[in-house]
């Protein structure tokens, strides 16, 4: 290896243990409280946990190796349009960027996570998340590689299309990380008051996303339901 490819190869290494660790801590924590909510929940799948975690940290090395080399680039080279002064451009476009990248991130997601459920794709990658019966807190990254590298290049292609603060992309990877544990973990965080509500119709927690568990063809966003309620795909919530 060169020089010169040493420190971004460095970079690689450090966000996949940045990324392993995140996930590790994420995920044990909601295991933990599932375990003081739901005494019992995931008794008996110690081999499938076994498995989650395995794939995860498998899933966290294609994570981090392009992340890693696009925030080396982003320091050291000047790539990506991210910025750290916030006074860089107007406030207003650090909650707007949010909701762009959430919003593009969601739909990426939703059609890649599609095309995941036809036949041949299915059997070839993601079968490995579904082999998870039902998810626990542990299978928030539980993918085949082809899968999880589907997902590994959406938000360091977003740093190049549109600028954000550290800081909120900071915020992005939070959500991304906290929703894809608690969609997960077999039972609902949010209040039942915010899930039935009119905001709850339009945004995804571990109620709707269990049914695309129980019924595969349907449910298929990440953060928002627009696509779903677009395309016919949503088919509500299931009971946890």
């Amino acid at each position: 290896m060169s020089a010169a490819l040493f420190p971004a190869a460095l970079a690689a290494l450090a966000m996949t243990a940045i990324v392993a660790l995140r996930y590790l801590a994420a995920s044990g924590a909601f295991a933990f409280a599932t375990r003081r909510v739901r005494p019992g929940l995931y008794n008996g799948m110690a081999p499938q946990i076994r498995r989650e975690i395995g794939w995860s940290l498998a899933s966290a090395a294609i994570y981090g190796i392009p992340a890693g080399i696009v925030a080396w680039g982003w320091q050291n080279r000047g790539w990506t349009l991210i910025y750290s002064d916030p006074a860089a451009r107007p406030l207003w476009w650090m909650p707007l960027s949010l909701a762009a990248y959430l919003l593009a991130h969601d739909t990426w997601f939703y059609w890649t996570h599609r095309w995941m459920h036809r036949p041949r794709a299915f059997r070839l990658a993601h079968a490995v998340h579904h082999a998870s019966r039902p998810p626990t807190a542990w299978a928030a990254m539980s993918f085949h590689p082809i899968e999880a590298l589907t997902g590994a290049v959406v938000i360091p292609a977003l740093v190049f299309l549109i600028p954000i603060h550290v800081a909120v992309l900071g915020l992005v990877l939070a959500i991304m990380t906290v929703m894809g544990v608690t969609n997960h973990m077999g039972w609902e965080l949010f209040p039942r008051r915010l899930v039935h509500s009119r905001v709850g119709e339009w945004l995804i927690t571990a109620s709707h996303h269990q049914r695309h568990h129980e019924r595969y063809s349907c449910n298929y966003g990440l953060y928002f339901r627009h696509w779903d309620r677009l395309c016919g795909t949503d088919r509500g919530i299931g009971t946890l």
